[in-house]
Protein backbone atom coordinates (compact mmCIF):
# COMPACT_ATOMS: atom_id res chain seq x y z
CA UNK A 1 0.00 0.00 0.00
CA UNK A 2 1.20 3.36 -0.71
CA UNK A 3 2.17 5.65 2.38
CA UNK A 4 -0.47 8.97 2.71
CA UNK A 5 1.23 12.17 2.20
CA UNK A 6 2.12 14.19 5.10
CA UNK A 7 0.51 17.90 6.17
CA UNK A 8 3.75 19.02 4.58
CA UNK A 9 3.38 16.96 1.42
CA UNK A 10 0.46 17.90 0.65
CA UNK A 11 1.06 22.16 1.60
CA UNK A 12 4.65 21.46 -0.48
CA UNK A 13 2.26 20.76 -3.44
CA UNK A 14 0.32 23.65 -3.10
CA UNK A 15 3.28 25.70 -3.01
CA UNK A 16 4.65 24.29 -6.45
CA UNK A 17 1.10 24.67 -7.71
CA UNK A 18 -0.45 27.86 -5.93
CA UNK A 19 -4.08 28.33 -5.96
CA UNK A 20 -5.00 31.44 -8.89
CA UNK A 21 -5.33 35.13 -7.97
CA UNK A 22 -8.40 36.72 -8.33
CA UNK A 23 -8.55 39.82 -9.93
CA UNK A 24 -8.34 43.50 -8.84
CA UNK A 25 -12.19 44.31 -9.10
CA UNK A 26 -11.77 48.26 -10.70
CA UNK A 27 -14.03 50.89 -8.75
CA UNK A 28 -16.81 52.84 -10.03
CA UNK A 29 -14.79 55.76 -10.09
CA UNK A 30 -12.05 53.81 -12.17
CA UNK A 31 -14.52 54.26 -15.19
CA UNK A 32 -13.91 57.71 -17.07
CA UNK A 33 -17.33 56.98 -18.37
CA UNK A 34 -16.49 58.03 -21.89
CA UNK A 35 -18.01 55.00 -23.70
CA UNK A 36 -14.60 53.52 -24.13
CA UNK A 37 -14.55 49.86 -25.62
CA UNK A 38 -13.69 47.81 -23.91
CA UNK A 39 -14.65 49.52 -20.67
CA UNK A 40 -12.19 48.82 -18.04
CA UNK A 41 -15.35 46.85 -16.28
CA UNK A 42 -15.56 44.57 -19.61
CA UNK A 43 -11.70 43.71 -18.90
CA UNK A 44 -11.81 43.02 -15.56
CA UNK A 45 -15.25 40.44 -16.50
CA UNK A 46 -12.93 38.59 -18.70
CA UNK A 47 -10.19 38.66 -16.32
CA UNK A 48 -12.98 37.14 -14.16
CA UNK A 49 -13.59 34.57 -16.34
CA UNK A 50 -10.45 33.22 -16.87
CA UNK A 51 -9.49 33.69 -13.15
CA UNK A 52 -12.66 31.29 -12.56
CA UNK A 53 -11.62 28.52 -15.25
CA UNK A 54 -7.94 28.69 -13.95
CA UNK A 55 -9.24 28.30 -10.11
CA UNK A 56 -11.59 24.88 -11.42
CA UNK A 57 -8.24 23.62 -13.23
CA UNK A 58 -6.14 24.50 -10.02
CA UNK A 59 -9.51 22.81 -7.79
CA UNK A 60 -8.88 19.44 -10.08
CA UNK A 61 -5.42 19.30 -9.93
CA UNK A 62 -5.41 19.65 -6.10
CA UNK A 63 -8.58 16.87 -6.01
CA UNK A 64 -6.27 14.37 -8.05
CA UNK A 65 -3.11 15.15 -5.75
CA UNK A 66 -5.44 14.23 -2.80
CA UNK A 67 -7.04 11.23 -4.51
CA UNK A 68 -3.39 9.61 -5.44
CA UNK A 69 -2.68 9.83 -2.24
CA UNK A 70 -5.23 7.41 -1.03
CA UNK A 71 -5.34 5.32 -4.05
CA UNK A 72 -3.64 1.54 -3.53
CA UNK A 73 -0.85 0.80 -5.40
CA UNK A 74 -1.24 -2.14 -8.16
CA UNK A 75 0.00 -5.24 -6.94
CA UNK A 76 3.04 -6.38 -8.51
CA UNK A 77 3.42 -9.68 -10.81
CA UNK A 78 4.81 -12.11 -9.65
Amino acid sequence: MRPRKSAQQDSASQIDDPAPEPPVEPQLEDCCGSGCVPCIFDIYEQARERYLAQLEAWKQRQAERAADGRKPRPKSAK
